[in-house]
């Protein structure tokens, strides 16, 4: 039995983390061969869209964010730029002043990210909202390449791709978010194309404004919600690639181990409200994209890697196979643990990121889950400390 629960957790650990992607790859590929993609048009008439721009006391980036957003390629007549600044006590509207073409929302209550959405919903009146973070920067064609989607009517969201600018001098934190965001817009560019993806980041998200779902104020993880939820009701989640938001990494390693453990607690949270409403008899293909993609790794897998360390002690005895995992296990876990000691002293070694950024992102979702089942993970903003521009 123990040899059984072994290897399937190894099993398992590999198709989360790698096996998903290899079947998903060949799966887009054998769809392909029956389907053709849609093509995709440059409508002569654009319709109205509200970008929308949640912050709270950023009026250090918050002129960058606005001169970039009317900078964006959309006909100025059918976009209007919206700031929803609830709470912020800083100079935000000194800052603004310099920009009569945008709107502010604002609030002296400051209750999150989420209730500032809910409210802003309730003042927009065009048919697509777009969703995106004071401190990332558009491409200048993001919303001609998002809204084009919209005129198929079964795209209910349009998630674009999160870009982590990597310097050679980044922190090991830094440099592995942007080495797992490449590989997380990999599979989310084939979720895409297979059927649906599986959530959407809020760096730069749009939805249709009629599917759109007013949140409980206490939710962690607003975006990927309000996609998932679109999605629950049949409609498609498309992945836009060339629609990107740009933003620098985690200044350091606790700034990245704050963001992860909140993005781990929200997992939880969603996953618990999602429960119901995503099932293999509802919607099987979406069921099994997020079930690879999301739940595994929000789940068990933390777990997984702590039994396949622990039964590979006992069953050293067993043979050449398993000494030879349980030496590559206590290396991999050194080089972590290496790559955390050194970038404490600011010594960066690349080959170590990897470890390093995969041990900090499992311990994540063991420390969110603690926060979860306490309650004490908060829905207000507490941004992250990024590296400065």
């Amino acid at each position: 039995m123990l040899h059984f629960l072994f290897w399937m957790s190894i099993a398992i650990v590999c198709y989360a983390f790698l096996g998903y992607g290899i079947i998903l790859y060949f799966l887009v590929q054998l769809k392909g061969f029956f389907t053709s993609s849609l093509p995709t048009s440059t409508p002569e008439d654009w319709p109205e869209v509200s970008l929308v721009i949640p912050c709270y006391n950023e009026a250090d980036v918050i002129r960058i964010k606005a001169e970039n957003s009317l900078a964006l390629d959309y006909p100025k007549s059918k976009f209007k730029v919206i700031f929803i600044t609830d709470g912020s006590t800083d100079n935000f509207r000194e800052v603004l002043t310099d920009y009569p073409q945008v709107e502010i929302l604002h609030e002296d209550r400051r209750a999150g990210k989420t209730a500032a959405e809910n409210r802003a919903m309730t003042e927009i009146k065009s048919p697509f909202v777009v969703f995106t973070d004071a401190n990332t920067l558009l491409n200048k064609m993001a919303l001609k390449n998002i809204v084009r989607h919209f005129f198929y009517e079964k795209v209910g969201c349009v998630s674009g791709e999160k870009r982590v600018l990597m310097e050679a001098a980044d922190s090991a934190s830094a440099a592995g978010e942007g080495m797992y965001w490449k590989y997380e817009s990999f599979l989310k560019k084939l979720d895409s194309r297979l059927y649906s993806a599986v959530g959407a980041a809020g760096e730069l998200v749009a939805f249709r404004s009629s599917l759109y779902q007013t949140l409980p104020e206490d939710t962690i993880l607003d975006d990927f919600m309000q996609s998932m939820l679109i999605a629950s009701k049949g409609y498609k989640i498309v992945y836009e690639p060339d629609a990107y938001a740009m933003e620098t990494g985690s200044d350091s390693i606790p700034e990245e181990l704050k963001r992860k453990i909140r993005i781990s607690a929200g997992g939880w949270q969603s996953m618990k409200r999602l429960f119901f409403l995503i099932t293999p008899f509802r919607q099987p293909l979406l069921f099994f994209q997020y079930l690879s993609h999301r739940v595994l790794r929000w789940t068990i897998t933390p777990f997984l890697l702590i039994f396949i360390f622990i039964a590979n002690l006992f069953l050293w005895p067993e043979g050449f196979v398993y000494q030879f995992l349980m030496v590559g296990q206590a290396l991999f876990y050194l080089a972590a643990g290496l790559g955390y000691f050194l970038e404490n002293r600011k010594l960066r070694v690349k080959v170590l990121f990897i470890p390093f950024y995969f041990c900090l992102m499992n311990y994540a979702v063991l420390a969110g889950l603690v926060r979860f089942l306490k309650g004490t993970q908060k829905s207000t903003w507490e941004k992250a400390k990024r590296k400065q521009h």
